[in-house]
């Protein structure tokens, strides 16, 4: 009897354990730990040709991301003059594997729409079947892209590109926060960027 009453404690025991280590894991999730159940519908995002900057680190001080995202490029299709003497226009598809922050748009926010589509992707140099992670913007109220930058092609799907950006994200685009992974972005040309929003995030708090 004795045995008995000590492996059904066991068993509680163990029951709780796995409880409150359950628990504690969905205490941990962060603002860029999204779950996104996937329509099977298109995003289609607009260009900013214009835009001097691309890539996470736009403005004197950071601008807010309003989609970032990793995914899978599907289809590309040839270079055109459709949009005549602005840009070379390519059309690129990428399916959206994970969502680590949206902004409220009103009407045009993200609607968890588990492909993308845009005209950016003259000279990126990517191939179908790259891991991309994608940074857009907002204009006039609506999604956009600078192109260039603003899609990075991944080395894997634990690259630590996604770790970096998620820690930006989670600490509502502290520049300071992901301070040791400037040499993380110079490999894609973008520690210029992150310094002169770093140098804007220090001055602030020197200003406080």
């Amino acid at each position: 009897m004795r045995s008995i009453i000590m492996g059904k404690n066991i068993y509680l025991i163990a029951l709780l354990s796995i409880f409150a280590f359950t628990s504690c894991k969905k205490s941990k999730r962060t603002k860029s730990d999204i779950d996104i159940e996937f329509t099977q519908d298109t995003l289609e995002v607009g260009y900013t040709y214009w835009w001097p900057e691309s890539g996470p680190f736009l403005g004197q001080c950071g601008d807010e991301l309003s989609l970032v995202f990793s995914g899978t490029i599907t289809k590309l299709l040839e270079p055109n003059d459709d949009a005549g003497p602005l840009y070379n226009s390519q059309k690129g598809f990428i399916q959206i594997d994970e969502v680590y922050k949206f902004k409220d748009l009103g009407p045009n926010t993200y609607a968890n729409q588990q492909f993308f589509v845009s005209d950016c992707f003259e000279g990126l140099n990517l191939n179908v079947d790259d891991k991309v992670l994608v940074f857009c913007y907002d204009y006039e109220n609506d999604l956009s892209i600078p192109g260039g930058k603003s899609i990075l092609k991944l080395k894997s799907t634990d690259d630590p590109l996604i770790t970096s950006i998620k820690k930006y994200i989670d600490s509502d685009q502290n520049p300071t926060k992901i301070k040791k992974d400037r040499k993380l972005w110079e490999q894609y040309g973008l520690g210029s960027a992150l310094d002169r929003i770093l140098e804007c995030a220090e001055s602030a708090s020197q200003d406080e």
